[in-house]
């Protein structure tokens, strides 16, 4: 039986496929799911062979195959619901993970900031190279530049912390460059903050995080947790 017999034998036959159709929906199962389908096959298939004519008896290799086929989508079905549910389990432990941050200090790789009056913005420089120097170039919204040299340094992280206080810096918006010898090119900055919010998006996505003197951000951007 071909898919289109099926088709044409599900829709002219009544009796037991109506009976069949009529139990799937009084139990709430949809009738176009692999299952439901499968079921209504085999009770169509069983009409069929109890009215079938001796002299031209019908073939059993077609059934075997159809049944082979509806095995194959309804393993299918299985395996989408698994990842679906899989899917959200993630999402709910990301969440629960996220959420337990709240307090803690992380770092961003980022180059602008928000600086107070008195806390100092604190963070690293990723080097890959050596260098016989190192200066962060911290520019203010009105494009002033003060420079914070921080000496030579061989490959790895560079610690620094900007002090507005020692520094003369006014609370504002900042940005911070890198200045390495000539020939390297510009090493990325991880910026540091104390997550203050956890917010989950209504539509879906992943958590945004807002850090203290960063904003808010996607929390897969962090990089680091702990100081």
């Amino acid at each position: 039986m071909t898919i289109a017999q099926f088709n044409a034998l599900s829709a002219d036959t009544s009796g037991a496929a109506t009976t069949t159709g009529g139990a799937i929906a009084a139990n709430g199962v949809d009738a176009n799911s692999a299952s439901s389908l499968q079921n209504e096959f085999i009770s169509l298939m069983v009409a069929q062979i109890q009215n079938q004519d001796p002299l031209n008896p019908l073939d059993g290799t077609e059934y075997v195959s159809q049944l082979a086929q509806f095995s194959q989508v309804q393993s299918t079905e299985n395996m989408t619901s698994l990842m679906q549910n899989s899917m959200v389990l993630l999402d709910n432990m990301q969440v629960l993970s996220t959420a337990g941050l709240v307090g803690q200090t992380v770092l961003v790789s980022a180059n602008q900031f928000e600086l107070g009056a008195e806390a100092p913005q604190s963070g690293k420089v990723e080097l890959e190279y050596a260098s016989s120097q190192v200066n962060l170039l911290i520019t203010d919204e009105f494009g002033q530049s003060t420079k914070l040299p921080l000496g030579a340094h061989p490959a790895g992280d560079v610690d620094f912390t900007i002090d507005p206080q020692e520094l003369g810096l006014k609370p504002g918006s900042y940005q911070v460059t890198v200045e390495v010898q000539d020939g390297q090119a510009s090493p990325n900055v991880l910026l540091a903050g104390a997550v203050e919010q956890v917010r989950i998006p209504s539509n879906g996505g992943s958590p945004l995080v807002n850090i203290a003197g960063l904003g808010s951000i996607p929390f897969y951007q962090i990089t680091q947790f702990g100081a």
